[in-house]
């Protein structure tokens, strides 16, 4: 589990987080949602010790962040995985040496072994016979799959995604968000997800964080998130849905 406690962030004297506190939970896929600007980013970064909190506390199980000294946070870095928006595979490197890419980074695992881990992590991900192939020769889909067999491929305890349904078509995103909860759950991941796609709130969100204008605006769970009465909330969650149908009618 991941604790932010009290999180408060600025930046040329403009709060961009005020007073956050939320329970990510392991096992479950935790969203974080709002619109552009929200704060979503910086409490991520937050999160992941990219930016220091000017007041308040991430805590890792029990373990305090900022009180960690760089070696100590470097152990708890390696345990992250991450998703990034545009999967951000290396173009120069093929399939396998993309999911390859961190082991050899940071273990030091035999070459056999990480050409057993990374047949394993692809095979999770349903990406098959394709390890010599280039990001360029997959489809949007299949650079996804990729990116995620990279993420876990350091058997990480956290899971961050960023917009894993960007630039999905819609049949894609939910195959995309079925297989980040079925990881969550096979390797009980406490899996931390900002999204803007709400078909995404609806089929996956266990543990929902809503921001708006850097405040903890709602939480709760996809079966709780229709029936809110924060007008914020319900704006968003209109607003999400009409450019989402906007965009289909194109």
């Amino acid at each position: 589990m991941i604790s932010v406690k009290n999180i408060s962030k600025s930046f040329n004297n403009v709060k961009i987080l005020d007073d956050i506190s939320f329970d990510f939970h392991k096992g479950k896929t935790n969203l974080i949602i709002g619109k552009s600007g929200s704060g979503k980013s910086v409490l991520t970064k937050c999160m992941v010790g990219l930016l220091e909190p000017d007041n308040g506390d991430v805590y890792y199980q029990e373990t305090k962040l900022s009180s960690l000294k760089i070696k100590e946070k470097k152990q708890i870095r390696k345990q992250l995985g991450m998703l990034f928006q545009g999967s951000a595979l290396f173009d120069s490197l093929s399939v396998a040496d993309n999911v390859a890419f961190p082991l050899k980074m940071f273990t030091s695992l035999s070459s056999n072994d990480i050409f057993e881990r990374v047949n394993f992590c692809l095979n999770r991900v349903d990406i098959i016979n394709k390890n010599e192939l280039f990001p360029s020769e997959l489809s949007g889909g299949m650079q996804k799959r990729v990116a995620i067999a990279r993420a876990i491929s350091m058997q990480p305890q956290y899971l961050f995604c960023d917009e894993p349904n960007s630039g999905l078509d819609p049949v894609t995103a939910i195959v995309i968000d079925e297989l980040i909860k079925e990881i969550t759950e096979e390797y009980n991941i406490t899996t931390i997800v900002i999204t803007h796609d709400m078909n995404s709130v609806l089929e996956i969100g266990d543990n929902i964080l809503f921001i708006d204008s850097g405040k903890n605006k709602w939480q709760g769970s996809k079966d709780e998130i229709l029936d809110s009465d924060v007008k914020e909330l319900n704006d968003f969650i209109y607003v999400s849905k009409f450019l989402k149908q906007l965009k289909k009618n194109r």
